[in-house]
């Protein structure tokens, strides 16, 4: 009995060494991480594209949620964490850079039937001003989508991750997540909205800005 007692104080032990061991290593990873807004630098910051993701969503037929990305898109930002609603974003995105994993959908898509690349090669988003602080880390921004040539108003939901130096980098970094929902018609994207393919397009970001070289 003394023997299975060790050798589950033991493996308890180990356990609880590991845990400590991930714990000081994240530390080690982010010193200075911090989830604080007004404790991080402000200034300008560009896009690590390394660790940013532009996924959207769009109901196919009532069956199921279609899933697709876009893999290549670059962003600005200028950060002020006294005051977050001073802060601006600017995101463009390639077209071209359409992902659904089924190469003939994808140049369908690109087609002049529904996001016409080729005369609209870029989509683009600018804030253009701060709505509400939905809680200490979630703020609502109003900006302007430019889509298929067409521009029209979409608010987007940040998330704030947090903050610091990132010791593989070397740079400062911050993380945020956001998600917006646009209609596409409002862009004259419509095909098939009547026929239920999903007209309302829901956007989840996730990305990392680090301070510029």
């Amino acid at each position: 009995m003394q023997s299975k007692l060790t050798k589950i104080g033991s493996r308890i032990a180990l356990i609880a060494a590991g845990s400590l061991l991930l714990s000081s290593c994240d530390r080690l990873l982010t010193p200075d991480f911090n989830t604080e807004i007004s404790e991080l630098r402000s200034g300008g910051y560009v896009l690590d594209k390394d660790h940013a993701s532009l996924v959207f969503e769009i109901n196919h037929l009532g069956f199921s949620t279609f899933i697709g990305s876009f893999d290549s898109f670059d962003a600005a930002l200028d950060f002020d964490p006294e005051n977050v609603g001073n802060s601006s974003l600017e995101v463009i995105v390639d077209m071209n850079s359409l992902d659904v994993n089924l190469p003939d959908f994808e140049e369908e898509l690109k087609g002049s039937n529904w996001f016409d690349v080729a005369q609209f090669p870029q989509a683009i988003y600018r804030t253009t001003s701060f709505v509400e602080a939905r809680d200490e880390n979630t703020f609502v921004f109003a900006g302007d989508l430019t889509l298929h040539g067409e521009t029209a108003p979409v608010n987007l939901v940040v998330d704030f991750n947090g903050g610091g130096r990132n010791v593989l980098t070397r740079s400062y970094t911050l993380g945020f997540e956001a998600s917006a929902s646009f209609l596409r018609s409002d862009f004259g994207v419509s095909r098939f909205t009547n026929f239920g393919v999903g007209d309302e397009i829901n956007l989840d970001i996730n990305v990392e800005f680090r301070e510029p070289e």
